[in-house]
């Protein structure tokens, strides 16, 4: 493998764009540790009264000690549901952990953010935890406490395709998969949402303050008068001793989870995929020189060369087609052993043989062409593909139409759609357009995919966009025989950019679970083994059939 990257010349621009990202993260970080604390201390504090623990310390005691969580939509919801005190996390807290050095999906509900109501995104996020689960065949823990509904959103949760029936649904197909599925009901567990643990393999529940029933005492009362207790109607006792609903009746939180762990333990070993691995080897170069690599400004061009030899072993890269298509950069590698292929959107301004410049971060027909081709290769032999972004789209113009370049690009959207290998996304900088889809984004099944804080994901640029919604609006103006003046279409224009940026944001995106989390960029090469490693456990790989592709 050819070496890549240099040292780099740590100027006075690389100490600005450093100290841009350092920043960034640092906010993050911080509104992160809000977010963990869900409902507040206060509210943790009486669970803890109660004899609960809260959601984040039962994850810690279910997983192995001293491993790592790879938590999914921690900012989920962030700035949605405000005028209902908002849904920190979206209530619920999910993600992959070790249990008994086996890959797990745990989701918790978070009793202190409305009782662990469900809102419309956090049955979004339930469905994004099973889809893990599905993908990647690890058995998924559900550790059950909440209220159910939020009822205020009910329309918006309650019956549509993608609403709170297709989480039951796919406890149904996950079990006819083969994919162990266990629930503790640690809480209350009510209505339509009490389908979930017992949908499962195995529920237990824990005594006195665990609970289980389609209607509470209330409900009953006003349904057909019935007097019941808690515990009388869907109690520990109750259903462990007299309806035989759950399987295991537990004292407290603590040996609920240890129990978990003693199931989990004695799950029997399953085959690997077939992806290739050695011992790992550190990038010739620090990964948090990558801070000091992306430009503060997202015009500015910058070499993704050199991000990439921050994160692959050794800094080698074996580039595919270095010399052709070169808005595009594809090439094997290793990341912590696991081999790779990457596709990366260059940002330099660079030349063609014969003789035309093509801008960085824009898609032309020979970059698409190589794409194509090197995603097909892939496929081929089983090498996982890793995607960066930092795109504006594809080529636009007269000259790009002539030469194809809708056809161009449809071919490597065809690849990319019908792929089958695992597919890892990280958008870096700018994510506008059918660049999106061409570079793996969201809609085109990445198993995990995750946003620098640089990131804008976006139909097109700010400016762009800022721009055409002005003209409009001008246009619907002058059409009802309205002047505007300049002063005016400022402040138009100011309005306008305004909004569209805050939709820019990537805590916009995060909330949206368009990307799964947002992350500090010296992660990156640890979250791709992560990633592969978590997906090595499914090992049916299905045949590739790239579909309609004329290379």
């Amino acid at each position: 493998m050819a070496k890549i990257g240099n040292g780099i010349n740590k100027d006075i621009n690389f100490n600005k764009y450093e100290d841009n990202i350092k920043n960034m993260v640092r906010i993050l970080n911080a509104k992160a540790d809000v977010i963990k604390k869900g409902g507040g201390d206060k509210a943790i504090e009486k669970l803890h009264e109660r004899g609960k623990l809260h959601a984040r310390e039962r994850i810690a005691k279910l997983i192995d000690p001293g491993s790592h969580f790879l938590e999914i939509g921690l900012f989920c919801a962030y700035g949605m549901y405000e005028e209902y005190g908002g849904a920190p996390a979206s209530g619920t807290i999910f993600g992959i952990g070790k249990i008994h050095n086996r890959d797990i999906v745990i989701v918790a509900n978070d009793a202190t953010v409305k009782a662990g109501a469900w809102f419309p995104i956090t049955c979004k996020k339930n469905l994004r935890a099973q889809e893990i689960s599905m993908e990647n065949r690890l058995p998924i823990v559900y550790l059950v406490d909440s209220a159910g509904v939020f009822l205020p959103l009910q329309s918006e949760i309650f019956p549509d395709k993608e609403h709170f029936g297709r989480i039951f649904r796919n406890n149904a197909v996950m079990s006819s998969m083969g994919i162990p599925q266990i629930a503790a009901i640690m809480g209350p567990c009510v209505a339509g949402g009490a389908y979930l643990p017992i949908m499962s393999d195995e529920a237990l529940i824990v005594d006195k303050t665990g609970s289980l029933f389609l209607a509470g005492p209330y409900l009953v009362k006003a349904a057909i008068g019935e007097d019941a207790d808690i515990e009388e109607l869907g109690g520990a006792s109750m259903h462990c001793e007299i309806s035989g609903v759950t399987d295991y009746k537990m004292p407290n939180d603590e040996v609920c989870l240890q129990t978990i762990r003693n199931l989990i333990e004695k799950i029997g070993q399953t085959h690997k995929a077939p992806f290739d691995k050695i011992a790992s080897k550190l990038p010739a170069f620090d990964a948090k020189e990558i801070y000091g690599l992306i430009p503060d400004d997202r015009t500015k061009p910058y070499d993704m060369h050199q991000v990439i030899s921050r994160i692959v072993d050794g800094s080698e890269f074996d580039e595919y087609k270095g010399g052709y298509g070169k808005s595009i950069i594809t090439g094997y590698a290793r990341i912590d052993g696991w081999a790779v292929g990457i596709v990366a959107n260059q940002r330099l301004v660079t030349r063609t043989k014969k003789g035309e410049m093509q801008v960085g971060g824009v898609i032309y027909s020979d970059s698409a062409d190589k794409g194509t081709r090197f995603i097909l290769n892939c496929n081929q032999k089983n090498i996982p593909l890793v995607f960066l972004q930092d795109v504006t789209g594809f080529m636009v113009g007269t000259r790009a139409e002539q030469g194809g370049i809708i056809k161009d690009g449809a071919k490597m959207v065809n690849a990319v759609a019908n792929s089958v290998v695992p597919k890892i996304t990280f958008v870096i900088g700018n994510s506008y357009g059918a660049g999106n889809y061409a570079m793996c984004g969201k809609a085109y099944d990445p198993r995990l995919i995750f946003a620098f804080p640089t990131a804008q994901i976006s139909v097109m640029g700010g400016k762009q966009a800022s721009e055409t919604l002005l003209s409009i609006r001008v246009q619907q103006m002058a059409a009802k025989g309205k002047e505007i003046s300049k002063e005016d279409k400022d402040k138009m224009l100011k309005e306008i950019s305004d909004r569209y940026s805050s939709e820019l944001d990537p805590l916009y995106a995060a909330a949206r679970l368009w990307v799964d989390d947002i992350i500090d960029p010296a992660e990156t090469r640890q979250i791709i083994s992560r990633c592969i490693e978590i997906a090595s456990n499914n090992p049916n790989i299905p045949k590739f059939n790239p579909g309609v592709i004329q290379v």
